[in-house]
């Protein structure tokens, strides 16, 4: 070895080697989703009076719009009695209504109002547009492989869920 050629330490893999909390993964994929959530639940809150969940609830409702409250909860990724008290709370805002399936009243499919299309469509041009300009800071390649990467994440931790033997708690945190 050249005695001009710097000695070049092994960069530490933090992915696989976290040496604290802000290495972990998920806290820093948690960073960029509370941040830019931030910009979010300004626009829902002091613009149309929704909350984080609320915009949850109609964004995934938009795009499944007749499901049965507990299919809205899974696709939402909130817990059934979350869904049911932000379904109150949307139903009396005039955002959804609730029609029980004839067969079996207990069985309730939601539908997003007229008033409901409308906020949703006021509302999701400005998140899809924070979500843009987040995104512009990496090239077309970059966005693909990163598109690509987050899916192969999300498909490893749906089996590594599946896999575990413990009782997991509920999707939604209450955060």
């Amino acid at each position: 070895m050249s005695k001009t050629a710097p000695l070049l330490a092994a960069q530490p893999d933090r992915m696989l080697d976290p040496q604290g909390q802000t290495e972990l993964l998920l806290y820093r994929l948690y960073r960029i989703h509370i941040t830019a959530s931030r910009l979010v639940v300004h626009i829902c809150e002091h613009e149309f009076g929704l909350t984080r969940r609320e915009w949850r609830v109609l964004s995934f409702l938009s795009e499944h719009e007749g499901v049965l409250s507990s299919e809205l909860a899974e696709h939402a990724m909130l817990d059934r009695a979350r869904t049911s008290r932000t379904l109150t709370r949307l139903a009396d805002k005039k955002l959804i209504s609730r029609q029980p399936r004839p067969s079996d009243r207990r069985e309730v499919h939601v539908f997003l109002t007229e008033e409901g299309r409308r906020v949703y469509r006021a509302i999701f041009p400005r998140v899809a547009a924070i979500n843009r300009e987040l995104a512009s800071v990496l090239s077309v390649a970059e966005r693909s492989q990163l598109d690509h990467m987050v899916h192969t994440l999300q498909t490893r931790v749906h089996d590594m869920v599946a896999a575990s033997r413990d009782a997991l708690p509920p999707v939604d945190s209450g955060e």
